[in-house]
Order: C-alpha cells, then structure tokens, then sequence
C-alpha cells in the first residue's frame, strides 16, 4: 500500500519538464527519467542531435537554445509554454568546463563560463517564475551544481566559482519565490559522462577514483536523474533552497593519503 502510494506521487502525468543540456550526458538521463515517470519532457541545445531521449515511444522535444543568451532563454521558455500550456519543471542542467590555467585565462573565457554555469539558470528561471509563479500548481526549479562548488577547483576554478554562486542562488530564489515555486540544487560528484576518459583519465585511473569512494563506484547519471525526479515530486513538497549532495559519500580528504604515506607506523 504504502509503496504503491509513493509509487503514485512519483508520476510526473501531466506535467511540463524542460530539461536544459538534455541531449547527452547527465541531461539525457534526466530527461529519459523523466518521461518515464509521464512528464512531457522538452530537451534544449545549441544543434539538433541525432537522437532525442525516449522510453516506451514516448521522445522528448528539441528546441535550439544557446543558454549563453539571455534572449534565447526568454524564448525558450515562451516556446515551451506557447507549446503545451504550462511549466511545471526546469532542470537547469547545462553546464561545464574545459580546465584552464586560473592565472591566463582570457576574460573572453571566464566571461563564458560564467555565462553558461550561473547566469544562464539566472535568466531560465527568472523567465519561468513568470509561468510558474500564477499557475496552478506553481512549478519546480533544480538546479545541478557540482562539488566543486563546495571544495577547491584548481584548474576549473571559474567553474567551480559558478557552481558556488549557483548553489547560493538557489537558496535566496527559495526564499524569495515559496511558496509557489520551489527551488533546490543537487550537488553531482564524481559521474561517468559521454566524456568519462576526457574528464578522469584512463581506465585504470577511473578505477582508482571509484575504489576511493565509500561506494566504491563512480555516479551515473539514473542516480542524478532519480534525485532530479524525487525532488520534483510531491515527496519534497516541503523542501525548498535545499541542497542535496549526490556523490556516494563523497571524495576521501587528500590529507589521509599523506597521513598514511609519511606515518611512521606505514614503514
């Protein structure tokens, strides 16, 4: 009984998701779990992929949006709403970073970063309180963040200066916006992506880094996307500016490594 209830307000039937980023990677996920949970899901990037997310013949929607933009983002959302009425659900997703030295990287650059890491969520959600905010029912925002907006970054240290603000944003936008929309971040460690050799290196480091975990493996994206879509439920109606770290216990402190090289009792 009680698993069939939970199992109910898990539904996302008859909701409107935009999943921004949901083309690939963590995005993709999120959007795929969400249309099987019933949600008409709307996926947004710059290029038309070759393939949209989809589960039992339901696809999502593809707009083109560049999130950089202010502009685009105001229509995107007026797009999505002009489409199917409402918005329930805006999962700001896009996101990212090469690394870069911190001491020369151009203001062209860091101006970009920010633009797609804190800004772009800034200007998606300010246009998507508009619908959410008088509709019945009010809306959802998550926002995905990273934990290197908790902890150093070096080598992505605008990135991780974007994820730090955007953690901060969520908060303030949850105090300013309850209660008709709710706002909340998920913190996302250390996952397999569509770049995971790029982002952690070879096999064998990637092995290294999931021993290193307390899970003993590193996120995928089904574990993001299932927080994304228990936050949307009814199952956090009273959760809001929250912060949930998904990282499987999180990364082991660098300092217990020289601890137990340099301990006496290690020779």
């Amino acid at each position: 009984m009680i698993a069939e209830r939970g199992a109910d307000r898990l539904s996302m039937a008859g909701k409107v998701a935009l999943v921004t980023g949901g083309t690939k990677g963590l995005g993709r996920a999120i959007a795929t779990t969400l249309l099987d949970a019933g949600a008409t899901v709307v996926v947004c990037g710059r290029s038309q992929p070759s393939s949209l997310p989809q589960c039992e013949g339901r696809q999502a929607e593809f707009l083109a949006c560049d999130v950089r933009s202010a502009t685009e983002c105001k229509a995107l959302i007026e797009a999505t709403v002009a489409s199917h009425g409402r918005l329930d659900l805006l999962v700001n997703n896009a996101g990212g970073s090469p690394a870069a030295n911190a001491a020369t990287a151009s203001p062209r650059f860091s101006e970009a970063i920010v633009a797609l890491n804190l800004l772009a969520p800034i200007h998606l959600s300010q246009a998507a309180y508009q619908t959410m905010s008088p509709q019945h029912g009010g809306g959802t925002i998550i926002n995905i963040a990273s934990v290197a907006g908790r902890r150093p970054s070096p080598g992505t240290a605008v990135y991780g200066a974007s994820k730090a603000g955007l953690l901060s944003l969520t908060s303030s936008l949850a105090q300013e916006w309850g209660p008709t929309v709710r706002v909340n971040a998920i913190i996302v460690g250390l996952v397999e992506t569509d770049n995971t050799e790029l982002t952690y290196g070879s096999l064998e480091a990637q092995l290294a880094i999931a021993e290193a975990t307390p899970m003993k493996r590193m996120g995928r994206g089904e574990d993001v996307a299932d927080a994304v879509l228990f936050f949307a439920s009814p199952l956090a109606a009273f959760i809001s500016g929250a912060a949930l770290e998904v990282h499987g216990g999180g990364e082991q402190p660098h300092f217990l490594d020289l601890v137990r090289r340099y301990s006496p009792q290690s020779t």
